[in-house]
């Protein structure tokens, strides 16, 4: 196990280097050179200006000299003024070195945030933090009722509680974020008024007002997905001789289920909880803009808005990293779960 650990560590470790060398080409093409220039300077500066500023703060360097500066393993060279023909920093307002450095994501250097006039990772990692408190709620309602509700609907297939429970999962997994938010939103903070629409006072203090909205629906979405795959798995596991033969022995029905149909059953639905993972990543940006809910969705929103070239890179960098390590924890997990599985 510890050997196919590191050849997946390896692994990723090179999956990651060749997608942030894609992402790095993508958002450096040259239109969105041309908006960070704009944005950075006024907005009736003409074409040579605007080709001064990127030639003196580095972005017309050979490619791949810049990409190994942004990793660290190249080492940046002061900008110039031409004015005064002395090194000065690329974004003063990060206060960046004006002297020849080692300074990447190698040493823990994301860049500057054009959009916040502040250091990458000051921005990031908070606003990282804010999206992970709201993914450990969204998966403690999410899991527990998903699962109870595929176990409910696998014991006895084709009965009245399994028809009912399963129109209701594809139901929820047919509705998008956008559309259940929507309607939560005009039913509970609208007619009711029981819950805030706004999840921005959040930031300041999570409370059951102001935090449900947001959790309700990216929770109702994943619920009908892996509800669906722990009635299938359950319904799998039922019709196993062995569950047969427990039965002809006299064990009671629910005994045979907790007792020997259970774990086989979740081992499938334990690979799609890890998924769900780089789901929510993807998912929050669309909830965390709806309820203005400043985490790392709504940090991306901005970023590509306001073509911030760092912290797009920076988020790029995250994003990639949670989906291959959730990947390697389904993989270990599921070895260890199912005693059939064997590492080759």
């Amino acid at each position: 196990m510890l050997s196919f650990i590191m050849r997946r560590l390896g692994t990723m470790a090179l999956t990651m280097l060749c997608l942030t060398l894609v992402v790095f080409f993508l958002i450096n093409l040259e239109p969105n050179l041309k908006k960070l220039a704009i944005s950075q300077t006024e907005m009736r500066t003409t074409a040579d200006q605007l080709e001064s500023w990127l030639q003196r703060n580095g972005y017309r360097q050979n490619f791949f000299i810049r990409y190994g500066q942004w990793l660290g393993v190249v080492q940046k060279q002061p900008n110039i003024d031409p004015a005064t023909g002395q090194a000065v920093p690329r974004f003063r307002f990060c206060n960046e070195p004006a002297v020849p450095t080692y300074s990447g994501i190698l040493q823990g250097d994301f860049g500057c945030s054009t959009k916040f006039k502040t250091p990458v990772a000051t921005k990031l990692f908070p606003a990282l933090g804010a999206t992970g408190i709201l993914m450990f709620w969204v998966l403690a309602t999410m899991v527990p009722i998903a699962l109870l509700i595929g176990i409910l609907a696998g014991m006895r297939e084709g009965s009245r509680t399994d028809r009912t429970l399963s129109v209701a999962s594809i139901a929820t997994t047919a509705t998008p974020e956008y559309v259940s938010g929507v309607i939560f939103t005009v039913i509970f903070a609208s007619w009711l008024g029981w819950l805030n629409g706004s999840a921005a006072s959040a930031s300041q203090g999570i409370t059951f007002y102001n935090f449900t909205l947001p959790v309700m629906t990216l929770a109702i979405y994943g619920i009908g997905y892996i509800a669906r795959m722990t009635r299938a798995s359950m319904v799998e596991v039922m019709t196993q001789q062995y569950i047969r033969t427990a039965r002809l022995k006299g064990l009671s029905f629910s005994g045979v289920v907790v007792k020997h149909a259970l774990r086989n059953a979740l081992i499938a639905p334990f690979t799609v909880i890890m998924l769900q993972f780089p789901w929510l990543l993807t998912g929050v940006v669309i909830v965390e803009v709806m309820f203005r809910y400043q985490g790392f969705g709504y940090t991306l929103v901005e970023a590509a808005g306001n073509n911030d070239i760092d912290l797009l890179l920076g988020c790029s960098l995250v994003s990639v990293f949670i989906v291959l390590i959730t990947q390697l924890i389904s993989d270990v997990g599921y070895a260890y779960l199912n005693p059939r599985i064997r590492v080759q």
